[in-house]
């Protein structure tokens, strides 16, 4: 499969570029950014073309790979996807649910493939406990604290804008929220308070019944910093297990599964509508903690 991918950013150097370099499936055909400086020296890396103008590498290639900000990559995605691309998209897809639905109808019309990079979702461990969860049920809660920082030295991703902006919510509640949902289900409504230091505290009711409780921040003190989650239920108290960071690894999972998809052999799980949906949920969690008030997410 012929790749173009857009973004010259730390992710697109950390996950993306290796990721399609490697995978004995696709040739990396070209890179487009904002900066063409930039794309024509992540390029040259992996000798692929460097090109100026976005729909020029569109019109190329077979899909499309995105690390761009949410408000980048959804025009783009958008453009793509109605060229009849196949869509390897970032977390969150987009800001806007309605934005996010736009897409994900623009691929379902053209029958084409799509995923979603919720990183550590695609590895293999990550993946065998979801499934045995799943198949286990009767899960009445999930606890889940996604908190850390990306200001420490050294952190590439602390001079992003976008985080800076939108901060945890948007930045690791995808994380969380796409471990919750394949186990307890759709949620329908969301209440939502923040307090100093970027935190962000979720309380979602899921059509199961069940309850989820998501503590969330990218600002917190490094001794404050903590990666834990678990389900409980009639089968108990189950850990979600620790699974180490290795981005190429997992890209190379999720490029996987969007070529069987391509190919009419798979639906992936994290496609653009389970996207779309991570994005309804924190809009609304968004809007919860603004007003003060639950919030009923509907899709």
């Amino acid at each position: 499969m012929r790749f173009g991918l857009f973004g010259t950013g730390p992710w697109a150097h950390l996950a993306h570029a290796p990721g399609l370099a490697a995978h004995g499936d696709v040739e990396f055909a070209g890179v487009w950014g904002r900066d063409e400086a930039k794309a024509g020296a992540l390029a040259g890396e992996y000798g692929a073309k460097a090109y100026g103008d976005a729909d020029a590498l569109i019109s190329e290639v077979d899909a499309v790979a995105i690390a761009l900000p949410p408000s980048v990559q959804a025009p783009l995605a958008l453009r793509a996807a109605r060229a009849g691309k196949h869509l390897l998209l970032d977390k969150p897809v987009a800001f806007e649910p309605a934005v996010a639905d736009e897409i994900a109808a623009a691929v379902a019309d053209r029958s084409l493939a799509s995923v979603v990079f919720f990183t550590r979702r695609f590895m293999p461990e990550l993946q065998q406990f979801i499934t045995g969860a799943i198949e286990t049920g009767g899960w009445v809660e999930a606890r889940i604290d996604h908190v850390g920082t990306i200001y420490d030295e050294g952190n590439p991703f602390g001079a992003s804008p976008w985080r800076r902006e939108s901060g945890g919510l948007w930045d690791v509640g995808p994380h969380a929220v796409a471990l919750v949902l394949p186990v307890l289900g759709p949620v329908t409504e969301v209440a939502a308070m923040t307090a100093p230091r970027d935190m962000t505290h979720l309380l979602m009711r899921h059509a199961s019944g069940a309850v989820s409780k998501i503590t969330l921040s990218v600002d917190v003190p490094p001794a404050a910093a903590r990666e834990e989650a678990l389900f409980a239920g009639e089968a108990g108290v189950r850990t979600v297990p620790a699974v180490g960071w290795a981005p190429v690894a997992a890209y190379g999972h999720a490029l996987d599964q969007l070529i069987e998809s391509a190919a009419g052999e798979l639906r992936p799980a994290m496609d653009i509508q389970f996207g779309a949906e991570v994005t309804a949920i924190l809009a609304a969690a968004e809007e919860a903690a603004r007003t003060g008030r639950t919030v009923a997410v509907t899709r």
